[in-house]
């Protein structure tokens, strides 16, 4: 937009006139008191100012909007009688204008300089966001690559933990099948087994996550009874922590379009997070109920759970809780793939947590594949 100032009618109409039949949107202001008030609350390209204006005269209008933030890349056209002298020429340009033109005005003369200075002003814009989107990216290379560094810190430290558990184990193995004590072997060997089974699910995330990057994660989608899944993770749960009760609240009796190995991925991270975190709770909630066309799965713990802060970023890439990394092994990438998994069955994830009280991970999926939409807002489960 540009602003006309000047005390004089008839050269606001006319120029405005002008300025208006070649598609230029015009504001106007009859004195350097009205034209800063304007300046204070609209942005303008340019400002075409007449020098001998009673009251503030053009030279301490400009000296003004200099001072002002928003008129900092305002180009300004001085007008001036043709009688003015090479100090007033020279006072115009110190005081901020960038470009002089004497009375009576030649039209073709001005339409020439108010296209050069929005070009100008276009030019300049364009570059200034390619450098805003430039930093911008330089600053998500930097951030992406710091994350890239604690990835691979925090992996080789997961995974050096069950082997050097492992390495351990093997070695008083040895010691105990010298001394033939074949109870002392069975019970070394199931902890073995244990350190096996963990370095083995670190592996599959870090797996999992390398398919998610390339594209290749697969899904074998088929119909597949879901109650029967539940009860046969829950069962193996339990055996596996007698610590924990694990209590299955409501069931549904239905069949599932899904990848039943991945479904199985999520549901066992999800009670597994839920036994982690809640290391003095006795018991965990299960629960499963049908809306409409969806499913809607929900495990319920009662330990430590997170802040909002927190519940907003638990579903990021390599995201994990500071306050509880030195205490709860992991890498940060399980609820990441649990994400993917269930937004590529069309399903939506989330989680409800209050500080100290415990957490709620649940998601919602399609029963039929033909009847896809999920209209359940993830705080309604």
């Amino acid at each position: 937009m540009i602003l006309i100032v000047d005390d004089a009618p008839e050269n606001i109409i006319s120029l405005k006139k002008v300025l208006e039949k070649n598609d230029f949107e015009v504001d106007t202001a009859s004195s350097g008191e009205e034209a800063l008030k304007k300046i204070l609350k609209k942005s303008y390209v340019l400002i075409i100012l007449d020098v001998q204006m009673p009251g503030m005269d053009g030279f301490e209008v400009a000296e003004a909007i200099s001072g002002y933030s928003r008129a900092k890349e305002t180009a300004i056209i001085f007008l001036s009688a043709a009688s003015a002298n090479l100090n007033l020429i020279t006072k115009g340009y110190s005081s901020g204008g960038l470009d002089y033109i004497s009375k009576p005005v030649d039209i073709n003369i001005l339409l020439l300089k108010v296209k050069t200075f929005y070009r100008i002003y276009e030019q300049s814009r364009a570059l200034n966001e390619m450098q805003t989107a430039l930093r911008e990216e330089i600053e998500f290379r930097k951030e992406a690559e710091r994350k890239k560094d604690e990835f691979i810190s925090i992996a080789s430290h997961e995974l050096k933990t069950p082997m050097t558990s492992i390495k351990g184990y093997i070695q008083l193995l040895e010691r105990s099948l010298d001394k033939n004590d074949i109870e002392t072997v069975r019970t070394r060997l199931h902890k073995v087994q244990n350190q096996v089974e963990k370095l083995h699910l670190l592996i599959a995330d870090l797996l999992d996550i390398s398919k998610i990057e390339s594209g290749k994660l697969k899904f074998n989608k088929k119909y597949f009874e879901f109650e029967g899944l539940v009860s046969h993770i829950a069962e193996i749960m339990q055996q596996s922590n007698p610590q924990v009760k694990i209590i299955i609240k409501n069931k549904v009796e239905a069949q599932i379009y899904a990848d039943e190995m991945r479904i199985e991925q999520v549901i066992i991270n999800f009670m597994t997070n839920a036994i982690k975190y809640a290391p003095d709770s006795e018991e965990i909630h299960i629960s499963s109920e049908l809306k409409g066309n969806n499913l809607c799965f929900s495990v319920k713990d009662f330990g430590i759970g997170m802040s909002p802060e927190h519940q907003q970023k638990i579903f990021d890439k390599f995201y994990r809780i500071e306050e509880t990394s030195a205490r709860f092994q992991g890498l940060g990438i399980g609820l990441y793939i649990c994400q993917e998994i269930i937004e590529r069955h069309n399903g939506i994830i989330g989680v409800n947590s209050v500080l100290g009280e415990g957490s709620e991970f649940h998601f919602t999926i399609p029963l039929n594949p033909e009847k896809e939409e999920i209209k359940i807002e993830n705080n309604e489960f």
